[in-house]
């Protein structure tokens, strides 16, 4: 099906010219004369992309407040806004409001079809994530009801409303991102673009263009100009994921733009203003990286206004449970089956795991689980269904080692060992707490002191075995 593209000028040769380079290109062009006619054609029928004169002699309102309605009313319309009387200023303008680029007239064909060829792959691939992202469940939520998250959740409600910077640390895979999202979703900027860069998969050569642009080249009209990330999340907040892997010689530049907001297109003369919240995350020790001298200590005092810290899985191990069925759920619903059902032995297993690669890692076992897994899917998942790494990464006192050992004891004896196992593995599951401990055994806790004291069970063993 041919591709709806909307050209709104008020004059008409203008309109018939660009209608007649995209129609031969295959795209079916409908033409407005100016904003009333424009705004109604939207409403009529989404247009996948809008081409926008500013000014529109004989209408109520120009192009620049046509873009804010439809960035309004219907933001993943990308919009090209085009000028005869074009200057640096209304082109900032006009990123500011959402557009996807600006143009001057008059322009070659190529050069309008390359941006509308791309503005359209670019929208079609948000629009393809977001659809992923509502298919696999996925939310910008805290799944979890650990004291841990609870902080966490503090945290981030007394932080969003601020225009703070804020740095997030933690392991690798304990949700640094989803917390960045959720600062920006309860801001004041919410309604504004959220961007990221991952500092640790883009080349170097390429991260100063990714982040400040390019600036068009000198007497050349058909060179491109690239709108880099700053600009893109100007209004709204950029997220500079991994930050500690970005080259020093960035950094610099990013002090000067955290300082007083502008910075200058790679290969430009003119300082550009925008308005950002940068959130930086990082899973290093950035003390460590300032001593060694791979992060400045100026950017860094500049990133950590507001240090917030997102705990790794072993540490909130009573969220295991409910971060299980959630995923269970995500899994089976992207994959059309029906949710496996977690057995108590292989929920004690996954709470006595010591997650290195924290909730990231529990969402794939658990899609492990969903497809590989013995038994039919009314089947409950057991302990010894889990996947292989189990039976080497869990504690020992979630493994029967002993088996061979145990059937050589008499029954006091194999008792004994049987008990010792069991209850560490208990308290490993309820991160060393022996109140919770007691109670889901059944026993009084000052009888489990008891028991621990009899078994042999110290006080150092028991805390060794939460990684505490």
């Amino acid at each position: 099906m041919a591709l709806d593209l909307l050209i709104v000028d008020d004059e008409s040769d203008i309109r018939r010219l660009i209608s007649e380079i995209l129609q031969d290109e295959g795209y079916v062009c409908r033409e407005a004369a100016g904003a009333a006619e424009a705004l109604q054609a939207i409403e009529e029928r989404r247009p996948n992309l809008a081409i926008l004169d500013i000014w529109l002699e004989g209408s109520d309102i120009d192009g620049l407040a046509v873009l804010k309605r439809v960035k309004r009313d219907y933001p993943p319309i990308p919009v090209i806004i085009i000028s005869g009387h074009g200057d640096i200023e209304t082109a900032v303008t006009a990123i500011k409001l959402g557009a996807y680029d600006y143009i001057e007239k008059p322009f070659k064909a190529d050069r309008l079809l390359h941006l509308v060829d791309r503005a359209i792959d670019d929208a079609r691939i948000r629009l393809e994530n977001e659809r992923l992202r509502r298919r696999m469940g996925e939310s910008d939520d805290l799944i979890g009801v650990s004291a841990a998250i609870g902080q966490l959740r503090n945290a981030i409600e007394r932080v969003a409303p601020t225009e703070s910077r804020v740095m997030i640390t933690g392991p690798g895979g304990s949700g640094k991102e989803v917390v960045a999202r959720i600062l920006h979703k309860t801001s004041r900027r919410a309604e504004g673009p959220f961007v990221v860069v991952n500092c640790a998969t883009m080349a170097p050569e390429r991260m100063e263009v990714e982040l400040f642009g390019t600036e068009a080249p000198v007497g050349d009209p058909t060179g491109e100009r690239i709108v880099g990330t700053f600009e893109q999340a100007t209004g709204g907040t950029l997220l500079l994921d991994e930050v500690a892997d970005m080259p020093l010689e960035t950094q610099g530049k990013i002090v000067r733009v955290l300082q007083d907001q502008t910075f200058q297109r790679v290969g430009g003369t003119r300082d550009v203003q925008v308005d950002v919240r940068v959130i930086a995350t990082s899973n290093r020790d950035l003390a460590e990286a300032i001593a060694a001298g791979t992060f400045r200590e100026d950017l860094f005092y500049r990133l950590n206004v507001v240090p917030v810290s997102v705990p790794p899985l072993r540490a909130r191990r009573e969220d295991i449970p409910v971060l299980a069925k959630h995923f269970m759920d995500q899994c089976a619903f992207s994959a059309g089956l029906p949710p496996r059902q977690i057995g108590e032995d292989a929920i004690a297993a996954l709470q006595g795991y010591e997650w290195p690669g924290n909730v990231r890692q529990l969402r794939n076992v658990i899609e492990w689980i969903l497809i590989m897994a013995a038994g039919g899917p009314s089947d409950p998942v057991r302990a010894d269904m889990l996947p292989p790494e189990f039976s080497e990464g869990t504690p020992a006192a979630l493994r029967w080692d002993e088996g061979a050992e145990v059937m050589a004891l008499p029954l006091r004896d194999a008792r004994e060992v049987f008990e010792r196992q069991y209850l560490k593995a208990q308290i490993t599951r309820f991160g060393g707490n022996i109140s919770r401990t007691a109670a889901f055994v059944g026993m009084e806790r000052s009888a489990l002191h008891r028991k621990l004291k009899l078994l042999g069970v110290s006080t150092n063993e028991r805390m060794e075995s939460t990684g505490a």
